[in-house]
């Protein structure tokens, strides 16, 4: 199985780390982010991976050559301008081999999660066994407040404090079983969550699998602390 990583950003968000390292290169845990994410991809059965590279590539290039110290055969491709991260995506899928009917796996490159892509690829399976024309199923996780909610009773009268409420809603978490057959309805440049599946989802054609697992984005010095005190947390168990 074959994976597709999003691994271009500059992780404004987390300078000075990021004035010498790609964001996906910034360590965790004594590894590079994307080594942990490449090591949960192989889990689930990917074999392969193409890196989508732009910012700083060397260092990704440099550190993971040709895949084996993580076990997965890695390729590149490396952007000679921005692609957005549609765009990129739309040029990976062009580098990964044609399957008989199964996805392509795609990965935003700053993700940590112990999700089970086994979830994500039956959704996807028993949908595309369905007939029809689905072309992805894509992880979502339950939103998080970014705010600390008060609770008041119907006096006015504070009742208490809630941190890190889990609100009604889901977020894309960044993680995609894709079919080959969404290649040309990418857009050459841009980002795919603003054209691409917003008209699959009006076309009926889009699924989620929600997963109540971890999950990370990689955004923020905050973000990078939960990260890591979560793989420290999972290696000494």
């Amino acid at each position: 199985m074959h994976a597709l990583i999003l691994a271009g950003g500059k992780g404004e968000r987390l300078r000075p780390l990021t004035d010498s390292l790609p964001k996906p290169m910034v360590p965790l845990d004594g590894r590079p982010l994307l080594w942990h994410q490449i090591r949960w991809l192989r889990s689930g059965g990917v074999t392969d991976a193409t890196l989508l590279v732009g910012y700083m590539a060397e260092a990704i290039i440099d550190y993971f050559g040709d895949g084996a110290n993580c076990g997965v055969r890695i390729k590149y491709h490396r952007e000679e301008r921005a692609l957005g991260r549609g765009g990129a995506l739309r040029a990976g899928l062009d580098m990964a081999p044609a399957t008989a009917g199964g996805p392509v796996i795609a990965v935003n490159g700053d993700i940590i999660t112990d999700a089970s892509l086994g979830d994500l690829l039956a959704d996807y399976d028993a949908r595309s066994n369905a007939g029809g024309e689905h072309l992805a199923t894509i992880l979502t996780v339950p939103m998080a407040s970014p705010y600390g909610v008060v609770d008041c009773g119907p006096t006015g009268l504070v009742d208490g404090f809630r941190e890190k409420v889990t609100l009604p809603y889901s977020i894309n978490g960044g993680v995609y079983a894709l079919a080959p057959g969404i290649r040309d309805l990418l857009p050459l440049v841009g980002d795919h969550e603003d054209s691409t599946f917003p008209m699959l989802a009006r076309q009926g054609r889009m699924s989620a699998v929600r997963t109540e697992a971890f999950w990370r984005s990689v955004d923020s010095f905050r973000d990078l602390s939960e990260a890591e005190t979560h793989l420290t947390g999972r290696r000494a168990a």
